[in-house]
C-alpha cells in the first residue's frame, strides 16, 4: 500500500524548501496544502508570534470513520544550519545532502512518512478513528513549537513522535530532563604587566570552577557539559568578566536537581574566592519523561511493527524532543526511530528502506489502534 516512489519524491521535495528555525513559513504552508489535499481540517495556531517564528503550529485532523480513540503524529518542520539550499542525492539506495548542508531528514523523514501513510490510508479506503497531525515549528534549540502548542485543538491522549535516529522499531520510552546554566562571572580589570595583583581575573575564577565540576558522564542516567566559554579582548588586562553557558541531563529530575545545585555551587565557590561577583540563572528546559515497557502505548507500536515484519525494541534517549513537552502537557507519547543518522551534520543521510518503513509503521498503527 505504501508507494515507494512517491514518499521519495515527496520526501526530495521538502527538504529542498527551506524551513530553518524561526523560519519555516514557506514550508508550514505548503506541507498545509498537502494535508488539506489528503482531506484533513488544517489549523495554524499563533505559537510563531509567542516565539518569533514566521508561521505558526500545524494542526491537522482527520475525521474517524470508526468509534476508536484518537491518535495523535507528531513531527517537527524546522531543520538545522547549514540547511537552506539543500541539494538531496542517492546513492545505493541512501539519500544524503550534496555535502554542503544537512539533509533535513530530521525531522522531514518523518514528515514524509506520516503523509505517505495518510495518503494511503485514504486510497485504500482503510477504517480509522480521529486522527490528529502536530508539525510543530522551532524544535531545534528548546522545543518552543511544543512548549506554545494551542493544546485546546489537540483531542488526543496518546502520540507518537516521528522523530528518533534509531532504526525503525525503536521506541523511546524514557528521556531526559534538561536545565541550561547561563553564568556571568564579574572580576575587576588591571594592567596585567603593571599591577596584576589589583586585579581579578574572571577567566581564574571560571578555571577554578569548571575544575571543580563533574562533568561529562555523570552516570548512567546523568550528563553535564560546558558548551561556550567567553571571555577577554586583549592579553595586557587582566579579565574582567567571562560568560559560561552550560547544561546538564538527566532520566531522573531528583539527580539534574543535584547535578545543577553541584555546577551552581563551584560557580559560587569559586567568585567567593577570588573576591569576584557571579551572576548564574539557570531553567528548566523540559523535564524528564518515563512511558512502563509494558503501557498500552509501547504494545501497540510492538503490534504494528511484528505485522510489517519490523523488530520493535525500546531505548532510553540522552536527548529532549517534542515527546517531553507532549508528556508534559497530559498527552502519554513515545518517539520512534526512523532512521535519520548522523543528524545535525553534513554527513547526514536516511535510507530509502528506512523511510518506506516508518511509513508502513505510521499505516499500521493507525490500523492498530
Amino acid at each position: 500500500m505504501i508507494n515507494q516512489e512517491r514518499v521519495v519524491n515527496e520526501f526530495l521535495k521538502y527538504v529542498q524548501i527551506d524551513s530553518p528555525t524561526k523560519s519555516e513559513g514557506k514550508f508550514a504552508k505548503f506541507i498545509a496544502e498537502e494535508l488539506k489535499n489528503i482531506g484533513l481540517e488544517v489549523h495554524i495556531d499563533d505559537a510563531g508570534e509567542k516565539v518569533g517564528s514566521d508561521t505558526g503550529n500545524v494542526i491537522a485532523k482527520l475525521k474517524g470513520t470508526k468509534d476508536s480513540e484518537p491518535v495523535l503524529f507528531s513531527c517537527h518542520m524546522d531543520t538545522v544550519s547549514p540547511g537552506v539550499g539543500i541539494k538531496p542525492v542517492i546513492k545505493d539506495g541512501v539519500i544524503y545532502s550534496d555535502g554542503t548542508t544537512v539533509l533535513g531528514g530530521d525531522n522531514k523523514a518523518g514528515i514524509a512518512a506520516v503523509l505517505e501513510a495518510l495518503k494511503a490510508l485514504k486510497e485504500n479506503n482503510i477504517e480509522h478513528g480521529l486522527i490528529e497531525v502536530v508539525f510543530s515549528i522551532y524544535e531545534e534549540g528548546g522545543l518552543f513549537g511544543a512548549k506554545n502548542l494551542d493544546y485546546k485543538k489537540i483531542e488526543s491522549k496518546r502520540a507518537f513522535v516521528l522523530d528518533s535516529g534509531g532504526d525503525p522499531g525503536q521506541i523511546i520510552v524514557k528521556g531526559p530532563a534538561q536545565d541550561k546554566i547561563n553564568a556571568k562571572i564579574i572580576g575587576k580589570p588591571a594592567h596585567a604587566g603593571v599591577c596584576p595583583e589589583e586585579g581579578i581575573s574572571a577567566i581564574q575564577v571560571a578555571a577554578k570552577a569548571i575544575s571543580n565540576m563533574n562533568l561529562l558522564r555523570i552516570d548512567e542516567e546523568t550528563t553535564a557539559n560546558i558548551g561556550v566559554i567567553q571571555g577577554g579582548k586583549v592579553t595586557n588586562i587582566v579579565c574582567p568578566e567571562v560568560e559560561i553557558k552550560a547544561e546538564a541531563r538527566s532520566l531522573n529530575n531528583e539527580k539534574l536537581d543535584r547535578q545543577t545545585s553541584h555546577m551552581v555551587e563551584c560557580l559560587k565557590k569559586a567568585a567567593e574566592e577570588f573576591g569576584a561577583e557571579v551572576e548564574i540563572h539557570t531553567e528548566r528546559m523540559y523535564s524528564a519523561f518515563m512511558i512502563d515497557e509494558n503501557d498500552e502505548i509501547v504494545n501497540t507500536v510492538r503490534k504494528a511493527c511484528e505485522n510489517i515484519g519490523l523488530k520493535p525494541f525500546t531505548q532510553a534517549s540522552g536527548g529532549g524532543s517534542d515527546t517531553n513537552i507532549l508528556n508534559e502537557n497530559g498527552i502519554k507519547a513515545v518517539n520512534l526511530g526512523i532512521g535519520e543518522k548522523k543528524p545535525h551534520t553534513l554527513e547526514e543521510h536516511l535510507k530509502i528502506e528506512d523511510l518506506v518503513n516508518s511509513a508502513k509503521l505510521v499505516l499500521e498503527i493507525i490500523k492498530t489502534v
